[in-house]
């Protein structure tokens, strides 16, 4: 299983026989150098979204039509870009699991908020969500932009992740001790990577607080665009 940051809430997950690019937003991504760009998209058959949120959807229509790979996600989000945009999706709900090359993804809850852009603002973009990817005797906990809740608890329980990877920029979703508390208080990851930080300085830019607070647990600080052998 190899991970790649693309930086902010962006990866490349190589699982079983899946290539996934999940919320690939690389398009005036501060920190994604945009020469790495086909490097990140090679081989991809299938873009997983979180949400409707520009930071990690904007690109994800420009892949999938340049690919001709299917999004998949929120069935209400997934069904209107069928519709409106002739891609190809896999549009499902949370509780729901779906086959991608062998990867088994469960939708679970998060806790944020999604929409995109209209003429007239902001435009409903069906429920935001995180995910639990199972393949290669490992389970991942994709966390998707969310504060702390208690659907972690039964989450953690039900599932068993042993890989999280947590927002934890703070401002728009949990910080670095909020996250830490999280994976403490509801999972037994064996391995923590954070994500949605040092894009701004609006956001957090260092995981000492995630490192403190996981003792006994190994957190990586992901590098843009340098594999990682999970």
């Amino acid at each position: 299983m190899k991970l790649t940051w693309l930086g902010h809430s962006g990866f490349r997950l190589e699982i079983e026989g899946a290539t996934l690019l999940i919320d690939p937003w690389l398009t005036g991504n501060p920190v994604f150098p945009p020469e790495a760009r086909a490097k990140a998209l090679a081989g991809a058959t299938h873009i997983l979204l979180t949400h409707g949120h520009g930071d990690h959807s904007a690109d994800t229509l420009a892949i999938a039509k340049e690919l001709g790979i299917p999004v998949v996600g929120i069935y209400d989000l997934i069904s209107f870009w069928q519709e409106t945009e002739g891609i190809t999706g896999l549009g499902f709900n949370r509780g729901g699991t779906v086959d991608l090359a062998g990867a088994r993804v469960t939708m679970v809850p998060a806790s944020h908020s999604s929409s995109i852009g209209g003429p007239a603002g902001p435009v409903y973009a069906g429920s935001e969500a995180g995910y639990m990817i199972a393949g290669e005797g490992r389970v991942i906990y994709l966390s998707g932009d969310t504060t702390v809740m208690a659907d972690m608890g039964w989450m953690g329980e039900l599932y068993r992740p042993d890989i999280g990877i947590l927002c934890a920029g703070g401002h728009f979703t949990m910080d670095m001790k909020t996250a830490a508390f999280a994976a403490h208080k509801y999972f037994d990851f064996k391995t923590v990577i954070p994500c949605h930080y040092r894009t701004f300085p609006l956001l957090e830019q260092s995981a000492e607080a995630l490192v403190a607070g996981l003792p006994g647990v190994e957190v990586i600080e992901p590098e843009v665009m340098v594999a990682l052998e999970l």
